[in-house]
């Protein structure tokens, strides 16, 4: 499995792809689209992980490629974020975006949330 590398997060090629592919079906402007990647309060574990298509973009948010996604993050969500491998798992036991976070000190059975 190939991953691009920035500062805070990675994108696997296979959550990529994926993305790329959510993209197209909603016939989206890759031009203008952006994967907004962030955490909120809540969830089983205390944070819950937060991916978004959008084309609205804050002047405070970070902004990076990674394998082909440009990619933007508010500064606190960063700070939670730094580090985490972002991939995309289709299995017989279910199929959905799945976070490696080396921040997290705890994360909940569903994988969907953490606590730092």
């Amino acid at each position: 499995m190939s991953t691009e590398t920035t500062n805070a997060i990675v994108i696997t090629e296979s959550a990529a792809k994926e993305i790329s592919s959510i993209i197209d079906e909603q016939k989206l402007d890759r031009e203008k689209v952006r994967l907004r990647v962030g955490v909120k309060g809540g969830g089983c574990s205390g944070f819950s992980y937060v991916l978004d298509l959008t084309e609205h973009q804050k002047d405070t948010d970070e902004v990076f490629e990674v394998n082909g996604i440009t990619v933007i993050c508010d500064p606190r969500s960063l700070t939670y974020l730094a580090g985490t491998v972002i991939d995309f798992k289709d299995e017989i036991m279910g199929r959905g975006f799945v976070f490696q976070n080396p921040n997290a000190t705890s994360t909940c059975g569903c994988g969907s949330s953490f606590t730092a």
